[in-house]
């Protein structure tokens, strides 16, 4: 797809970006407990995760119609694995957005092959849309942003997510936790993996890792992080992490320390 084309599929995916997210803020405190179902221990859903999907399918298919569907909430089965794709998570942080905790997004990504061609993730309660194109920049409402230029380790400001949902390598986890906890500035643990990932785009993370994520929790955040200067990968450094369930993100000059702590502890 030529650049021009993205840039002018970008602006009119932000404005549905917005609209949605401007529902989501609008129900916000009309959910109540019999609208919430538990999809497992640590996760909930509600008519208003699959109002917003529903919106984003119907209003993303009529920009692009030929493209594909890979969508959290599963409300619908449009060629997920076909070359144009769009990847969603209609509110990532469902958890917190049902608490009133006011950390949560709206994350959408176009895959086109194996590349990420457009990201978008808006922190829906602070009003703060972050969009990036591929070979093109990143922007918070317009304005570009970089990752930051924190180093040593010692000055870094990490975010992490609970592998709430797969116990099975938490020792190595701990393992990485435990290292980071002794050598950067803090760390944070927040519940929007999307929102994490655009948070370090600009600057205000330094460091992201975690497991057990899928495409939806990190296609956006991944792609602005890149746009942005930084350095995304799975815990090897290779490229599987849209689909490999592992993801690290820094600035560029955290990435081969921190790389290093990760990799050790999960693939020795």
């Amino acid at each position: 797809m030529p650049q021009s084309d993205l840039e002018h599929l970008k602006h009119h995916a932000c404005e549905v970006v917005r609209k949605v997210g401007a529902f989501i803020r609008q129900e916000a405190d009309n959910v109540q407990p019999h609208h919430v179902e538990e999809k497992h221990r640590s996760g909930l859903v509600s008519y208003v995760d699959r109002t917003a999907e529903q919106m984003l399918v119907e209003r993303l298919g009529t920009l692009l119609p030929e493209a594909g569907f890979f969508t959290e909430e599963e409300m619908v089965s449009r060629a997920p694995n076909a070359d144009l794709c769009w990847i969603i998570d209609p509110l990532d942080g469902t958890t917190n957005y049902l608490h009133g905790l006011p950390y949560y997004s709206v994350s959408v990504a176009l895959r086109s092959g194996d590349e990420l061609m457009l990201g978008m993730v808006y922190d829906v309660a602070h009003d703060e849309l972050f969009c990036a194109v591929r070979n093109g920049g990143a922007w918070c409402n317009g304005r570009p942003i970089r990752v930051s230029t924190r180093a040593p380790l010692s000055s870094a400001l990490v975010v992490t997510g609970f592998p709430y949902h797969d116990l099975s390598r938490l020792d190595p986890w701990i393992t990485v936790l435990r290292s980071l906890l002794a050598q950067v500035r803090a760390v944070r643990r927040l519940g929007s993996a999307a929102l994490d990932l655009a948070y370090v785009a600009c600057g205000r993370f330094d460091i992201f890792y975690e497991y057990g994520l899928n495409a939806w929790d990190v296609a956006g955040g991944a792609l602005l992080v890149h746009e942005a200067g930084g350095r995304v990968s799975d815990f090897q450094g290779g490229s599987g992490f849209l689909y490999g369930g592992e993801l690290l993100a820094c600035n560029a000059l955290l990435f081969e320390p921190t790389l290093q702590l990760v990799s050790e502890a999960f693939h020795p």
